[in-house]
């Protein structure tokens, strides 16, 4: 937006200064004006003074009592010349200590300058006891080492995103490269490679889309009980499920919580498949949904093979596979756990990660529960929602 120049900050606060040190010291010469004037009388007088030894003799003449206006000639060069002199010492005074107070304001614009041309990593670290300027230097820090972070995870994730949307463009470009020197070749062979090859780019590009949809928060938030989304989504991954002879347990009680149902069924989806695929022959998957005070709780864990908590806390990256992860016909494209991570964040929850002893994987999402939900209890034997087993 552009805008008239106009005085600077410094500029008024110097004049302000001035002005309040101006008003005062009129104030005080108007009230030294107004306390003489009851002691001065408007006109001259000359008045005798006894002389002592005279015997009672009539006094001399020669005391002269000015009037107001030769107190009036006398006071105003007097006052003239203090409120010069205020005038003076205010706006030099002024200025100084204007610029005193403004230098933390010239620091905070020196580092928004330096961000704004695309130095993220400079830092004001104003020094000093805490006041209103010392606040608003640690925000804009704060702010910018989140910026700087976003930043960088962004480019990151740019590069990966990248470098996996090439791998099935450069695979297809090498298949019809070799179709095209190879008129004999198999074409339905051909179509096939090509059909896989186009379909996990598909799938690619439609998990950076859910995934740009959660960071954006891009949704409208509706009253969700996630016991009925793990249900859903344990019921739609059943037949991959039996399908690797896995034992998918699930219970729970009512879990009220807002958002977009949409998004928290992919979510759920998302931690059942990953639980599913990565898993053993014979293994387990257990889904609980929970209810506490303020907040509720998704848990998926399964069996499988160890995991390291190193590989554990990488595993919500983009794009970051265990060794395992990049084999078989369900591999996925190594979004899954960061579209969870980042629908949760998306809804104000918080993930948490951990190996279970003996292998595997124990996921839990906390969310917040719905305004004005009541109280869940804690879950018993009785009260849990049953066991579903495939």
């Amino acid at each position: 937006m552009d805008r008239a120049p106009g005085p600077s900050v410094r500029l008024r606060l110097t004049l302000s200064y001035a002005g309040f040190l101006l008003l005062a010291g009129a104030l005080l010469l108007a009230a030294v004006w107004v306390f003489l004037l009851r002691y001065v009388p408007e006109v001259t007088t000359t008045a005798g003074v006894s002389q002592p030894g005279t015997g009672g003799r009539p006094p001399s003449p020669g005391l002269f009592i000015p009037n107001r206006s030769d107190l009036l000639d006398a006071f105003v060069p007097k006052a003239t010349a203090a409120m010069a002199f205020l005038l003076v010492f205010g706006l030099l005074g002024g200025w100084l200590l204007a610029g005193r107070m403004l230098a933390p304001v010239s620091r905070i614009a020196d580092a928004t300058r330096m961000a704004a041309s695309g130095s993220l990593a400079h830092r004001i670290r104003l020094e000093g006891r805490r006041d209103e300027f010392r606040e608003l230097a640690d925000a804009f820090d704060t702010m910018l080492a989140r910026l700087e972070a976003h930043v960088a995870e962004q480019r990151r994730f740019a590069a990966n995103a990248s470098h996996e949307l090439r791998t099935p463009l450069a695979i297809t470009q090498t298949l019809l490269d070799v179709a095209r020197d190879d008129p004999d070749r198999d074409v339905g062979e051909l179509v096939e490679r090509l059909h896989h090859v186009n379909a996990r780019a598909i799938d690619l590009t439609e998990a950076l889309l859910v995934l740009s949809r959660a960071d954006q928060q891009s949704f409208t938030r509706e009253p969700v009980d996630l016991s009925l989304v793990a249900e859903e989504a344990t019921e739609t991954l059943l037949p991959l499920a039996e399908a690797r002879g896995l034992t998918v347990e699930t219970s729970g009680d009512v879990s009220p919580t807002s958002g977009s149902p949409a998004l928290l069924l992919q979510m759920t989806t998302n931690l059942l498949h990953n639980a599913v695929v990565h898993n053993v022959p014979g293994g387990t998957v257990r889904v609980t949904t929970a209810g506490h005070p303020g907040s509720v709780a998704l848990t998926v864990e399964n069996t499988g093979a160890e995991l390291t908590p190193a590989l554990v806390s990488t595993l919500t990256e983009p794009f970051q596979r265990g060794s395992e992860r990049i084999r078989g016909d369900h591999a996925g494209v190594g979004l899954g756990l960061a579209i969870v991570q980042s629908i949760t964040r998306a809804h104000d929850g918080t993930l948490t990660t951990t190996p279970r002893p003996g292998g595997g994987l124990c996921v839990t999402v906390r969310l917040p529960a719905a305004l004005g939900a009541p109280e869940v209890p804690p879950p018993s034997s009785a009260g849990s929602a049953g066991t579903m087993r495939t």
